[in-house]
């Protein structure tokens, strides 16, 4: 899965990206964009580790990309933007980081702190890049589709498609409405629209309000969170055994790595199931709502193809078993089928014929 950090100059979105990341700014590499991989903290493999003492740990990952500050005040900061938008198309969800903070040393974008003000102009750009998609494809289309071809038919659906995204981007709209079947939505991802992404809202305050940050909610957003994205950079650079009493001190129970990877699951609605044994253990992360072969076919399309039956039993009974032996004692083993809606935690050994 991978996540691109957006938001205005001086928003702290390149300090976050170095909280979350551990990878400090290069200034060398001022204005360009940088992208790391980041482990997905999860305590249930370390339980796991405990008790099989595998050869193999393994965190599912994500990757994150922090995209140049985005000046939208000018021509030239708006043709800038356009240039990244081919790299946000492809991800996943979209992170926008919007300032709170007050601070003399650090220059406000258009001589203002208004997260809501900078939220709404990044989202009438990402608008208008989608609406120029769209806009230019219509026109292909429409030349294509009066000439007759082998891909009439298909270039006039998809023309119809188009001119329903349209629609539904200039009323502000769900483009999710303009997709009336599983093919148009194929057909709907493989544009990558910025307008269908998840996105996630940061709201970069100060160290006053990391207690207790304001009430923040917008309807673009599926996902805030509230963090001091300099003082959490601060953190990420201290040795690990000092991190939890500073984050203590500071009122807070993890680092913004956590939350803001917690928030991007919630944004996206991904889970992760969990595998275990002497060779291994392992998170995968899928998407909520997965049935347990399509899970399956997240590990091998062996395994999906010669699926028989999920051993499933929830992490918390697990360990309140003590073990894999303890929960079967207690009852907490199930044997699941194919249509079995997988759960955020759930360990599971697939059974499945070579």
């Amino acid at each position: 899965m991978k996540f691109a950090l957006i938001g205005p100059p001086q928003s702290g979105k390149s300090t976050l990206f170095t909280a979350i990341t551990g990878q400090p700014p290069d200034p060398a590499q001022s204005g360009m964009e940088r992208r790391a991989v980041v482990k997905v903290p999860d305590a249930r493999l370390d339980f796991l580790a405990g008790i099989y003492k595998p050869k193999k740990y393994t965190e599912t990952t994500l990757e994150f990309i922090d995209v140049p500050g985005i000046s939208l005040v000018d021509p030239h900061g708006q043709a800038e933007f356009r240039r990244c938008v081919a790299d946000l198309r492809t991800c996943d969800g979209l992170v926008a980081v919007v300032r709170r903070f007050e601070s003399d040393g650090v220059a406000k974008y258009r001589d203002r702190i208004d997260p809501k003000a900078d939220l709404e102009e990044l989202h009438t750009e990402l608008l208008f890049s989608d609406l120029e998609q769209v806009t230019k494809r219509i026109e292909k289309l429409d030349k294509q589709a009066s000439k007759p071809s082998k891909t009439q038919e298909q270039d006039k659906r998809e023309l119809a498609l188009m001119q329903r995204v349209h629609g539904c981007l200039e009323k502000e709209k769900p483009v999710g409405e303009a997709i009336h079947n599983e093919e148009e939505a194929k057909l709907a991802a493989s544009f990558g629209f910025l307008m269908q992404k998840p996105l996630l809202v940061v709201i970069n305050v100060g160290e006053s309000e990391m207690k207790s940050p304001p009430a923040f909610s917008h309807p673009l957003a599926q996902a805030v969170i509230s963090l001091s994205a300099e003082i959490e950079a601060e953190i990420a650079q201290l040795p690990a055994a000092d991190r939890t009493a500073f984050l203590a001190d500071l009122g807070l129970s993890e680092p913004a790595k956590n939350r803001l990877i917690r928030g991007c699951y919630e944004a996206v609605g991904l889970i992760s199931f969990l595998t275990a044994g002497e060779e291994e253990v392992r998170a995968w992360t899928i998407r909520k709502g997965m049935s347990a072969v399509e899970a399956a076919g997240k590990i091998h399309s062996d395994i999906q193809r010669g699926f028989i039956r999920a051993e499933t039993v929830a992490f918390a009974d697990l360990k309140a078993g003590g073990d894999m032996k303890g929960a079967k004692a207690a009852g907490k083993v199930r044997l699941e089928g194919k249509g079995y809606v997988v759960v955020d935690g759930d360990v599971i050994l697939f059974r499945h014929s070579s």
